[in-house]
C-alpha cells in the first residue's frame, strides 16, 4: 500500500467494517501479500462523534484491486481476523469511468499550514500565500490517508520554522505530495523515489503540473536501495509515509543515510503500531522528539539521541 496512489486501474473494490485493532491486522496482511502496485489498502476510523481514539471504535477497510481477484481465496485469507462475516460482504466491480468520478469527489483539499493540496476543481480554494499543491484526481487516493499526508505537511511546517533543509529525501514517494511541498518551500532539489514506476511517473507528472519539473530528482527501487539515496549521513530531512511494517524494515537503512543533525518524519501507521517502530529506530540511535495523531494515523519526528545502533552481523 503506498499513501496516496492506487493501482492504475481499479477493477473490484471490498469494503468491510471491523474494530481498529482488526483494521491494522488487515491491512498488515494484504501489504505483506499482494503486489503493491496491484492492491491498495484504505483504513480509517469511522466518524461517530467521539473525540477519543478508539480501537473498539467502528473502522472502515476498503480494499482495492486491479484485476478481480479469487473472490473465495482472499475471504478465506481474511476470514480468521474478522470472522464469518466476511462471507456475507460482496465484491464490487468498478467501471473505470466510475472510478475516476470518485476519485474526483473524494479528493478533498487538505490544508496544513501554508500548504495546500487540492485537485483541479478546488483551484478556487487557493489563496494568495498558499503553497499549492496540485494532484491529478483520478489518480489520488483520497479515501482515509489524508491523516497521514496532513501529519507529515503539518510536521514539515514545523521543521521550517526552525531550519531550512539542504538535503532531503521522501521514501515511498506515492503522488509526490511531500517532496514537492518541500522543494517548493526551500527552493532545492529534493530527491524522491518509489517501489512502483507508476508512481514515480505520477510524481514527476504531478511536478510538471505544479510549474516545477525540476524539483524531484526522481528513482525507481525499493527503500533507499539506489545510488541516489544511499548516501550514509548525507540527507537532514527524511521522509517515510508507508506503513508500520516496512517502516520498521527501512530503519537501519534511514539512520544510516540521517545526517548527524537530521530530522525523520514517519507516518502510515496506526497509534499502536507506534510503540514498536519508535523501538526499531531507538535501536539505530534515533530518539522520538515529537509525536502526534490525526484522523486515527499517527506522525512521529525521530531525531539522533536513542540507544547506540546494533551493530550489523558479519555473517
Amino acid at each position: 500500500m503506498r499513501e496516496g496512489l492506487l493501482p492504475s486501474t481499479v477493477a473490484t473494490v471490498l469494503e468491510l467494517e471491523t474494530s481498529g485493532d482488526k483494521a491494522r491486522a488487515l491491512t498488515e496482511l494484504l501489504g505483506e501479500v499482494f503486489d503493491p502496485t496491484e492492491t491498495a489498502v484504505s483504513a480509517f476510523e469511522v466518524e461517530s462523534g467521539v473525540t477519543t481514539l478508539s480501537l473498539n471504535a467502528p473502522w472502515k477497510v476498503e480494499i482495492y484491486f486491479a484485476t478481480h481477484p479469487d473472490e473465495d481465496a482472499v475471504r478465506d485469507m481474511l476470514r480468521p481476523i474478522v470472522g464469518d462475516s466476511i462471507d456475507a460482504t460482496p465484491f464490487t466491480t468498478v467501471k473505470q469511468q466510475d472510478w475516476v468520478a470518485a476519485s474526483l469527489e473524494g479528493l478533498q483539499p487538505v490544508r496544513a499550514g501554508r500548504v495546500l493540496v487540492h485537485g483541479a476543481h478546488d483551484r478556487d480554494a487557493v489563496k494568495v500565500n498558499d503553497i499549492a499543491i496540485e494532484i491529478a484526481a483520478a489518480l489520488a487516493f483520497g479515501t482515509g490517508h489524508h491523516g497521514t499526508t496532513a501529519g507529515c505537511l503539518l510536521a514539515l511546517d514545523a521543521e521550517l520554522k526552525k531550519r531550512r533543509p539542504r538535503n532531503a529525501i521522501d521514501v515511498g514517494t506515492g503522488t509526490g505530495i511531500l517532496a514537492l511541498a518541500l522543494a517548493k518551500q526551500v527552493k532545492r532539489k529534493v530527491v524522491a523515489g518509489d517501489i512502483d514506476a507508476i508512481a514515480v511517473e505520477v510524481s514527476a507528472s504531478n511536478a510538471r503540473i505544479n510549474h516545477a519539473p525540476q524539483a524531484l530528482d526522481l528513482y525507481v527501487a525499493p527503500g533507499l536501495r539506489h545510488a541516489k539515496a544511499d548516501r550514509p549521513r548525507h540527507f537532514d530531512l527524511i521522509f517515510a509515509n508507508i506503513l508500520a511494517g516496512p517502516l520498521r524494515k527501512l530503519a537501519p537503512a534511514i539512520a544510516r543515510a540521517l545526517s548527524d543533525d537530521g530530522t525523520v518524519i514517519l507516518s502510515g501507521l496506526l497509534e499502536m503500531d507506534v510503540a514498536g517502530v519508535v523501538s526499531a529506530y531507538r535501536h539505530q540511535g534515533l530518539a522520538l522528539a515529537k509525536r502526534s495523531s490525526r484522523e486515527g494515523w499517527a506522525t512521529l519526528v525521530m531525531k539522533r539521541g536513542g540507544a547506540a545502533a546494533r551493530p550489523r552481523r558479519l555473517y
